[in-house]
């Protein structure tokens, strides 16, 4: 392996796959942390202001919770410290409007007030808040408590970028298949909306919609001849093809936040009967997640175009699943219920829908666009289990 400047080249068997990265140069200075005040009180902004002075930080002033939450959605802030009492929709409902974007929810958010009661403190951590003080204020604690803050925002934003990472290695191993476009989206869709026909709780939905993205992401240690063979593979061929999946596991542990699409992406290919790999799982030994993904994978597969075939018909994709689930491959029951999901009338109207919330992009606010697909997957699942 050699690491250049903008480049990992990763050599296998002859072969060099590249992943471009950007230049150090394009690496931005992180070493100023952004701090909102949000208060009415020029005074306290004052205090606050004064008491990190010392520290390496770019202050922000708000007088208002709307003022604030439009500095929110044109700067990139690391914490937050608000007072309870605020004009307009008060502190309690800013901090409620902060948590509740996807946006801004992992942004800490520090709440004082000079008004004593417990009651408030419960109020303020009920809303969202991370940390409670009272004043008078001592500046040592709140100095501590902020820096104590920071920190803990320093290690999400971490674990953030790592996730965003291997997302977009996922994309990447994705891109080396020129007839699979934009399949990682479609599979995420396909698997949350079955997910949501079956009731599944919100979790498991995340970890579908996740595991669309991941399920392959292992194949990044398959090399070209292997992945993009037209004809037959060899034994040897076939074993390495087969890898991607413990590859992509292991690729993914270290991620605890991940913990829920490992058995997706280990077991996505185990069959009902125990013919799949790699573990030879068998019926409800095979984690319900994975099972349901490759139901959806298969689907989209039968549906799409290919240098060999071309797309089927989603009542001749239906047939074949039917097929599989007879001769013993697939969960019958999923299969049946997936198959009446696609079958509703207005079922391709619907997916479209989900797309744009897969790529989490588009004009509409990310929970704008959440809200719609859960809207409609809810109502297809009503539909389907009637």
């Amino acid at each position: 392996m050699s690491n250049e400047a903008g480049r990992v080249t990763v050599a296998r068997e002859g072969e060099e796959t590249k992943i471009l990265l950007p230049p150090p140069a394009a690496v931005l200075p992180t070493s100023r942390s952004t701090i909102l005040l949000v208060d009415s009180v020029d005074h306290n902004r004052q205090y606050l202001k004064g008491m990190l002075k010392a520290g390496p930080h770019r202050i922000l002033e708000a007088k208002s919770p709307d003022e604030g939450l439009q500095i929110l959605g044109r700067e990139v802030v690391d914490l937050i410290i608000a007072d309870l009492v605020l004009p307009g929709i008060g502190g309690l409902e800013f901090c409620r409007c902060v948590k509740g974007n996807r946006k801004t929810r992992l942004i800490p958010l520090l709440m004082m007030t000079n008004v004593q009661g417990i009651e408030n403190e419960v109020a303020g951590l009920e809303s969202g808040a991370d940390e409670f003080l009272l004043r008078p204020l001592h500046p040592t604690a709140v100095r501590t408590r902020v820096r104590a803050m920071l920190r803990n925002k320093k290690a999400i934003d971490s674990l953030e970028e790592a996730e965003t990472i291997l997302f977009s290695l996922a994309q990447t191993v994705e891109a080396r298949d020129e007839e699979t476009g934009n399949h990682c989206e479609r599979l995420a869709a396909l698997s949350v909306a079955l997910g949501t026909t079956l009731g599944l709780p919100e979790d498991d939905l995340i970890a579908l919609y996740r595991g669309g993205f991941l399920h392959d992401i292992g194949k990044v240690a398959v090399p070209d001849s292997v992945l993009n063979k037209g004809g037959h593979l060899t034994e040897q061929e076939w074993a390495v093809m087969k890898s991607h999946t413990w590859v992509g596991e292991g690729i993914c542990r270290p991620m605890k936040s991940l913990a829920p699409v490992l058995p997706v992406i280990r077991n996505h290919h185990e069959r009902w009967d125990g013919s799949g790999y790699p573990d030879g799982l068998a019926g409800e030994q095979i984690p319900l997640l994975a099972r349901i993904l490759q139901v959806a994978d298969i689907f989209d597969a039968l549906t799409s175009k290919r240098s060999y075939k071309e797309p089927y018909t989603v009542e001749e994709a239906v047939a074949l699943l039917r097929q599989e689930a007879d001769n013993g491959w697939r969960d019958g029951e999923l299969v049946s219920v997936f198959c009446a999901m696609v079958q509703q009338p207005d079922f391709n109207c619907r997916q479209s829908d989900l797309l744009p919330v897969a790529a989490w992009g588009g004009a509409r606010s990310e929970d704008e666009d959440a809200r719609k697909m859960r809207e409609s997957l809810v109502r297809m699942s009503r539909e389907v289990l009637r």
